[in-house]
């Protein structure tokens, strides 16, 4: 049965994961549903929620006790570029910005179809600008980072921010980072969770609209030179499995430090679903442990 073969952590959470959440048909219910739970939760007391003047929203959580500017990380959600919310992944932010005593800033960008590329990674741009102008952020100090279509964001605000030259991230954190959209012509395989063939052809197709893939999809991007060093972390039961790894050895070649962090029968989002379980623990801590060293300055 399907599942069987996951990692033991996850085996029987395995069994109950659907191969796909999101499509043509399900996009209008999966949005209810987050629009609902929203309306239920109250935002945490240390979360600060702030709209940029570009209108761009953003929510903030800051270290305890610092007094000097700190280094800072952007994340951005996931949800396959055409759903999700930075609400949800409040939780996550709070254990980097306790853990790291950094401050961390998630963006709410705009979701396709109804605004494809570039509107979402404009969005991700403005943040990223903003945190980098704060106080109480270190702007040699600031890495970009996310899950998912999340990841894919991050890596292509990497390549934005290089190619305009006016800002320097100087780590990407790439969790199963949504990189290229001709993975949507991968056959179908029973190990796959949340996120499936399917939903990613129609994911991109949002996402890109119009767009010329060679120069919105960052694993069709040619020059990977100049780039911060990179952290990715991917399950090989995850449709992301080969394109993460392509990427990074791309990267690799390409002069850029990366790290890759593959967890054998790992699903997609994994983490997501069984938080507490122990590949989980280690996982998060892969990310914290590459992050402090990616966002620590050189002697």
């Amino acid at each position: 049965m399907p599942g069987n073969d996951a990692h033991p952590d996850l085996r029987r959470v395995a069994h109950f994961v659907p191969r796909q959440l999101v499509g043509r048909r399900t996009l209008p219910l999966v949005r209810a549903w987050i629009a609902a739970s929203g309306r239920t939760s109250r935002t945490p007391r240390d979360v600060e929620v702030i709209t940029l003047t570009s209108g761009v929203g953003v929510r903030v959580y800051r270290p305890v006790g610092s007094s000097e500017p700190a280094p800072a990380l952007l994340w951005i959600h996931g949800g396959g570029y055409v759903t999700g919310t930075a609400r949800h992944d409040d939780w996550l932010c709070r254990r980097f910005s306790k853990k790291l005593g950094i401050t961390v800033a998630s963006v709410e960008y705009r979701l396709a179809p109804e605004h494809p590329y570039p509107a979402p990674l404009e969005d991700c741009h403005s943040a990223l600008t903003w945190l980098v102008g704060l106080p109480a952020v270190d702007p040699e100090r600031v890495a970009v980072g996310g899950a998912s279509a999340g990841g894919g964001l991050a890596a292509a605000l990497a390549l934005l921010a290089r190619d305009r030259g006016d800002i320097a991230p100087v780590f990407q954190l790439l969790v199963y980072p949504m990189l290229d959209d001709r993975s949507s012509r991968l056959p179908a395989n029973p190990r796959y969770r949340l996120w499936n063939a399917r939903a990613n052809g129609f994911g991109w197709r949002a996402y890109l609209g119009d767009a010329d893939p060679q120069i919105a999809v960052p694993a069709r991007r040619d020059n990977l030179r100049g780039l911060p060093p990179a952290w990715i972390g991917v399950g090989n039961h995850d449709l992301f499995h080969d394109e993460n790894l392509a990427y990074a050895e791309r990267l690799t070649a390409a002069g850029v430090p990366c790290h890759i962090e593959v967890v054998d029968g790992a699903f997609h989002g994994f983490d997501h679903v069984a938080p507490n379980a122990a590949v989980s623990q280690r996982f998060f801590d892969s990310q914290c442990t590459s992050l402090s060293t990616g966002l620590t300055p050189v002697a």
